[in-house]
């Protein structure tokens, strides 16, 4: 099974689940919008890492799951570092898309209420293993 991680900005979010998933029995690829994202997100736990537009074009359809913040999906998100084919690549891959709903200053989602990180990393690893 390969899950791919997605994460821009710090790579903060991305490192925390690269982390929770090292010890499951999968591969785990990192794709940050920028490299200090993907170098965080390696030396979290995932096995190997690629930085920018085009390794998400291309990567993204060999995945199982692909996990992030919503703002993954969000064209222009995360300061900028979210394009439109970006956007396209996640959302056409053949993988499950499982995405953490997180409030930012461009985004609200009526309904999750501010739900502890660690409790939604902890649903999105549940919800992986169950379907392994």
């Amino acid at each position: 099974m390969r899950i791919i991680v997605i994460d821009g900005m710090g790579g903060g979010i991305g490192a925390e689940l690269c982390s929770r998933f090292k010890d499951m029995d999968s591969e785990i690829i990192a794709l940050g919008t920028n490299s200090a994202a993907t170098e965080r997100m390696i030396k979290a736990g995932a096995q190997r890492g690629a930085t920018g537009e085009n390794a998400i074009r291309v990567t993204v359809p060999t995945g199982d799951f692909i996990v992030g913040p919503i703002g993954i999906i969000v064209i222009n998100s995360m300061m900028g570092e979210i394009t439109a084919p970006m956007v396209k690549a996640i959302l056409s891959g053949p993988g499950k898309r499982i995405l953490l709903p997180l409030q930012n200053e461009h985004l609200y989602i009526a309904g999750t209420g501010k739900e502890n990180l660690g409790k939604l990393i902890d649903d999105a690893i549940g919800y992986i293993k169950s379907r392994t």
